[in-house]
């Protein structure tokens, strides 16, 4: 009989897989290390369990103890997995750009999840590095992991990712791609190969708002470049122990847009169900092109599981509200297809302009077509309302007729979007668009601003 004696047992050992439709512009085999083979989906178990059995070994880890770090997620889940089987609670201090999904499977495995703003400075006692360190001091007989700089995260991968990788491609690996993060893989797996063939290439992968590919060109560790980004699991605005930078021959950065649309095609094109940093990974592995040629052997490592971003990647509704999917938008009737049948929102001449402000703050809405029996004879702004309202407190009791402006220019709904655009001026905040039938929908600079 062959069976492992209990989860742990099963880490590690992930299969390479070639990618095929994806890399077709590449003179070089790529193969992929699928880390989501492992029990907990992710690259991180590896590293989590070292982490334990090192801290238990030399007494930092301590029998009924309580394991507390601050993750975006999968490590969380490989150090949950092993403390169920060796007998420990777990507090896990999460930033809230962190998908629902890893919140929710870290609360499914028994650990408590502390969420922590995302856009505040690593020094902020709000920040999740922060919160994780005080909890570890309040909390009696308790482990702070400190991934990042805990030297068992790149000792996992020296021990074991990096000859999987070995043996895998033969010894035939010339270059090996992944994203950056706590540094533990990268740093890890490089050293390994290097140790093998100090002719092999180790590129990191990292993403806009991160420090790390500057900083390794330059050495300098520049604030500037430090922004809210949406990519999960890779970048950073410190610089982990765990970062290497002598084993890494070079950084590619990859936009929030590419990882996230790349995310998507790996599951449409290669079947390959996985987390937003493999996206990322597999567009830096395309804009490196010019470093592989015909014999290269490209190994790029994918961290995690597609299931922990069901609710964002592999969300239309979330890729569009930020612009990651590009519907074609040629004429008016794309503006408003998402829309279309909601009623326009009109008043009367003879209605009050309180009527206006209060169809303005209900509908949320900054401009109203003005009718009367013979069609559309006027508009409200808000901005003309404010500035009448702030010269004479009594216009909400006036009749709309007396404070309107000018109509809104009509259009047909195949009127091209540019056309559309030069009718909307600092004098015409909006269109309307004729849908036939004596309907009628209205189309705004927000609109136009928000589609393009």
């Amino acid at each position: 009989m062959d069976y492992a004696e209990n989860i742990l047992g099963t880490i590690g050992n992930t299969p390479m897989v070639k990618m095929n439709k994806l890399v077709e512009e590449l003179p070089c085999l790529v193969l992929a290390k699928y880390e989501t083979f492992n029990p907990g989906n992710s690259v991180k178990d590896r590293m989590a369990l070292q982490m334990i059995e090192d801290a238990e070994a030399d007494g930092r880890l301590k029998p009924g103890g309580t394991i507390i770090e601050g993750t975006s997620g999968n490590t969380g889940m490989g150090l949950a997995l092993a403390a169920i089987i060796k007998g420990y609670k777990c507090v896990f201090v999460l930033s809230d750009k962190q998908s629902k999904e890893k919140m929710d499977i870290l609360r499914a495995v028994g650990a408590e999840v502390v969420v922590c703003p995302t856009d505040v400075e690593p020094t902020d006692p709000r920040s999740y590095y922060s919160v994780s360190k005080r909890l570890a001091e309040e909390t009696p007989n308790s482990w702070y992991v400190n991934q990042y700089d805990n030297p068992s995260n790149c000792k996992a991968h020296f021990l074991s990712t990096g000859p999987e990788i070995w043996e895998q491609t033969d010894g035939k690996v010339t270059h090996f791609v992944v994203g950056v993060g706590t540094g533990g893989t990268i740093s890890g797996v490089g050293s390994y190969l290097k140790m093998k063939n100090p002719n092999i290439k180790v590129w990191g992968v990292d993403t806009y708002g991160s420090v790390f590919k500057k900083y390794h060109e330059t050495g300098i560790f520049d604030e500037n470049e430090i922004y809210s980004y949406i990519t999960e699991g890779i970048g950073e605005d410190i610089l982990p122990a765990n970062v290497n930078f002598d084993v890494i021959d070079g950084f590619t950065k990859v936009t929030d847009k590419d990882a996230a649309v790349y995310t998507q095609k790996l599951a449409k094109e290669e079947g390959m169900f996985l987390g937003n940093s493999a996206g990322a990974a597999i567009k830096g592995v395309l804009q490196l092109k010019e470093h592989f040629g015909p014999d290269d052997v490209v190994v790029v490592l994918y961290h995690d599981h597609g299931s922990r971003y069901v609710g964002k990647m592999f969300n239309d509704d979330w890729m569009r509200e930020r612009g990651f999917i590009e519907d074609e938008i040629t004429v008016a009737a794309d503006l408003i297809k998402d829309h279309v049948d909601k009623p326009l929102v009109t008043v009367k001449t003879e209605e009050l302009v309180s009527h206006a402000i209060e169809r303005m703050k209900k509908y949320k809405i900054s401009q109203i077509p003005v009718e009367d029996i013979s069609g559309f004879v006027g508009a409200v702004d808000e901005t003309d309302v404010f500035r009448r309202y702030v010269e004479d407190k009594n216009i909400s009791d006036l009749p709309i007729k007396e404070v309107m402006g000018a109509p809104y220019p009509v259009v047909n709904k195949n009127t091209k979007i540019e056309d559309l655009s030069k009718l909307i001026n600092k004098d015409n905040n909006a269109v309307l668009v004729d849908l036939g039938n004596g309907k009628h929908h209205i189309i705004t600079k927000h609109d136009i601003i928000s589609a393009l």
